[in-house]
């Protein structure tokens, strides 16, 4: 079997590490766990690895967010990957700071990338971890907040939340969603 995990974010220095790419985050540390690394591909970075006989394929678009949809559509129909085995990364300012949420289906809650995705495959049927990065920020401040760096305290956080989130990943190729959100989700 094929698997598409793919992490949300902006390509550029200036959005490295920021909440809003917390996906590219995540996707990274689940590479470097598995000694993967990233190339240049079509639409992306791209790393895979072998997990219990089944292919990953790590990605991390480089259309910008809100053209997310055009790399992920891109990369499942060339590996032929079915939608079951889409997993996407991705922050949410409406949960808590470190709060992990696996998801199997689901509007696209204001997130642009996410918007992008559900209208270039047709569905909304697919697992996605959403991130929190809360929403301590006053109002206007949105788009700067999202974009900001995480704070030293935020970051201690931060790091102990992906961990977490690279144990999701491989749950969810073992034993599936339902099981999966069972163990991680609300702890």
């Amino acid at each position: 079997m094929k698997y598409l995990v793919v992490g949300l974010g902006n390509i550029g220095e200036e959005y490295s590490h920021t909440r809003h790419n917390i996906g590219f985050d995540i996707v990274s540390a689940l590479a470097h766990k598995n000694g993967a690394g990233f190339e240049q591909v079509r639409h992306g970075e791209m790393a895979t690895y072998r997990f219990r006989g089944n292919d990953v394929f790590l990605l991390k678009p480089n259309t910008y967010m809100n053209l997310s949809g055009k790399a992920v559509n891109y990369w499942l129909q060339q590996e032929r990957i079915p939608i079951e085995n889409l997993f996407v990364c991705v922050d949410d300012l409406a949960l808590p700071l470190g709060t992990l949420r696996l998801k199997g289906k689901g509007s696209d809650g204001g997130h642009n990338g996410l918007k992008s995705i559900n209208a270039l495959i047709g569905t909304q049927n697919y697992a996605r971890l959403r991130f929190g990065i809360g929403s301590d920020f006053h109002r206007g401040e949105q788009c700067d907040f999202v974009l900001g760096r995480w704070s030293d305290d935020e970051q201690k956080i931060v790091e102990e939340r992906i961990e977490i989130a690279t144990q999701i990943i491989p749950s969810w190729i073992s034993v599936g969603l339902q099981l999966t959100m069972t163990q991680f989700n609300n702890k």
